[in-house]
């Protein structure tokens, strides 16, 4: 098999892989948003307006969006299935708040907020006509570490009433519901851009006293949300400036935090803007840059190249890496050659995770709840990589020859370079059934950081996945731990086939039990009760121990640990005798529920081993490898 062949084989699993995974996003329940549509009015006239409000209620911890959520996040939208003869006007949101995470400033409510759009009955809409709506609302809802897209069918009761008839009580919530509106300025302000500078007026009389403002643009590609603003008076106007980016022309509108909860809308026409006057206050909102979250990416991208590095030990890995080593001792006349092989190696183990990266991020922004190594969850991957894994096999049985496995000077050829690309994403692309300590943090956190934060860390575990051949490329020393060539080379590769083939025979298995499930969820977890909130609610109120094992058929980590320690007998004799209630989360095929309890915990891949001690609020995340005595000092009293 060449090089060449090698490459039009991973362009088509790529291809195919992305097929296979491309499925619409999954129904989300609970939210952790809880949205509320109400009417202020229960009846309303033919021919006038009423209002609704979207009463949104985050979880403690959680924070919505304002319509434009800044650099990171966005604001709540609505397909509604509307009666003839009604509409319903654009939803006005209340003054947010700016929140900066990993120097990226988001504009949020961590607080209840309501939403308030008008509603219009034609008049020629019969009295007594029931005028109930519904829509389809979707929302983004994050906390500090973790964001999740949200939706709902929401309802609202509404009929039409006659002329003359008795009036209806309106919903007096509604007034203070209007009154965190920020009312739209009567007058228009004006905005320029000086070099990289934008340049505000807002017209506002002098005597109206300005506390701690801020500007949030509705506007997209008017400013640098992070950017620190300065605010002066020049008579009657209020000047602000920020740093310009983006590439909006005419018309704006922006809001004007006042101070608190008060705020105006402004809008604003392109024009010259009075020089600045005496200042205000200089915000330093985007002055702290996020430096917990800096701090995150550097643990999360240490983490992605030390969980890539434990790779290597996988089964499923390390014959690749093992037989990539002996090439060089084989090849042992040209360091140059080696080095560039490496080198594309390397290259070809981050493209990978980069494009299984990108293709998680792409999906979970159009609203799929996955995680890592979601491609196994789907049937076509899974067989695509049981070729994968019986084409190695069959290589390192010597029943056909790859370029960046052969024998001979191959390390040397001209057709190094692109072995070794092919055969480091190859590597990266096998290792994704594999996890191991590390990974789950560092994944975890691609989560709650934007795309071009989070993709590093996924480059990183491809980079740790290629640095021991790096290590022994560029190092004669550890070229010169490598056992000299010999007859013994051709009976480790065999003896290297033998992971392999057990790596396809699991494949095997688990396509089998995505294209012929024929055992339940209960069967499958033994003595273990299947997971779902309210099955772990129930668990956490009957005051005893908790155990969760989130696992999958796919997950080589969670099998090991099952084999060797959940299911060991010690430990399900300690289990007994404590009273611990063990609950199983089997992610094989996917599961929403599942995968939002990850993201709970600032996960997104398997395994995952939640201890809950009795009356405790928050579980202990146990280490992703296991051993017997972990569990069953857990279980003592």
């Amino acid at each position: 098999m060449t090089a060449k062949t090698s490459f039009r084989i991973l362009r088509h699993l790529l291809l195919l892989l992305a097929a296979a995974v491309a499925l619409p996003a999954l129904a989300q329940s609970p939210p952790h948003i809880k949205p509320l549509l109400l009417a202020e009015e229960s009846a309303a006239l033919p021919g006038g307006t009423t209002a609704i409000a979207l009463l949104m209620t985050p979880a403690p911890g959680w924070h919505g969006y304002w319509i434009n959520g800044g650099d990171a996040g966005f604001g709540l939208s609505v397909e509604w299935d509307l009666p003839d003869g009604v509409s319903v006007g654009p939803l006005a949101y209340p003054v947010p708040e700016p929140l900066v995470l990993f120097g990226l400033m988001n504009h949020v409510y961590n607080r209840p907020y309501a939403l308030i759009a008008p509603v219009t009955i034609a008049g020629t809409v019969a009295p007594g006509t029931d005028l109930s709506f519904s829509g389809k609302a979707q929302w983004l809802a994050c906390t500090d570490e973790v964001c999740v897209p949200e939706q709902a069918i929401i309802a609202v009761k509404l009929t039409a009433r006659a002329q003359g008839a008795a009036a209806v009580v309106p919903d007096r919530r509604f007034d203070g519901w209007r009154a965190a509106l920020p009312p739209m300025l009567d007058r228009s302000g004006l905005w320029e851009r000086k070099g990289d500078r934008l340049r505000i007026a807002i017209p506002l009389p002098q005597a109206m006293s300005i506390g701690d403002p801020h500007v949030f643009a509705a506007t997209p590609g008017l400013v640098d949300y992070g950017a620190a603003q300065t605010f002066s008076r020049n008579g009657d106007w209020v000047i602000a400036e920020t740093l310009a980016k983006g590439d909006a022309s005419g018309p704006a509108e922006v809001l004007l935090r006042l101070d608190g909860a008060r705020g105006l809308m402004v809008k604003l026409a392109p024009g010259a803007v009075p020089a600045a006057g005496e200042p205000i206050r200089k915000s330093d909102a985007g002055a702290d840059g996020g430096r917990h979250s800096w701090a995150l990416f550097g643990w999360s991208l240490g983490g992605a190249i030390l969980g890539g590095l434990l790779l290597n030990l996988m089964p499923c890995v390390f014959p690749i890496l093992s037989l990539k080593a002996l090439s060089l001792a084989r090849a042992g006349g040209d360091p140059r050659a080696a080095k560039v092989e490496a080198l594309a190696y390397v290259a070809g183990a981050v493209a990978m995770a980069l494009a299984l990266g990108s293709a998680l991020l792409v999906l979970r922004a159009f609203g799929a709840e996955i995680g890592w190594a979601f491609q196994l969850q789907h049937p076509l991957s899974v067989f695509l990589l049981m070729i994968l894994a019986l084409a190695i096999t069959a290589n390192l049985l010597g029943l056909f020859e790859l370029p960046s496995f052969g024998g001979g000077q191959a390390a040397t050829q001209a057709g190094g370079a692109r072995g070794g690309f092919a055969t480091g994403a190859l590597a990266a692309f096998v290792a994704t059934p594999c996890s191991g300590p590390f990974m789950g943090a560092a994944l975890g956190a691609t989560l709650t950081l934007p795309a071009w934060a989070a993709l590093p860390i996924f480059g990183g575990l491809g980079l740790g996945l290629g640095l021991p051949f790096v290590a022994i490329a560029y190092s004669p020393m550890v070229r010169g731990w490598l056992p000299r060539p010999g007859p013994w080379m051709a009976r480790f590769r065999k003896w290297m086939a033998l992971p392999m083939a057990l790596t396809a025979l699991a494949l095997a298995l688990l396509l089998g039990q995505h294209l012929l499930p024929s055992d339940s969820a209960e069967a499958r977890n033994g003595a273990a009760i299947v997971y779902s909130p309210p099955s772990l609610s129930d668990a956490r109120a009957s005051g005893k121990p908790v155990f969760v094992n989130f696992t999958a058929d796919w997950c080589i980590t969670c099998k090991v640990n099952e084999q060797t320690s959940i299911g060991n007998a010690k430990v399900q004799a300690a289990f007994a005798e404590a009273g611990v209630v063990q609950i199983t989360g089997d992610w094989t095929r996917g599961d929403p529920a599942i995968t939002r309890a990850l993201a709970q915990q600032g996960r997104n891949s398997l395994p995952l081993y939640l201890w809950y001690a009795p009356g405790a609020s928050q579980p202990e995340i146990l280490p992703q490898i296991l051993t017997p005595a972990m569990l069953i000092d857990r279980a003592k009293p």
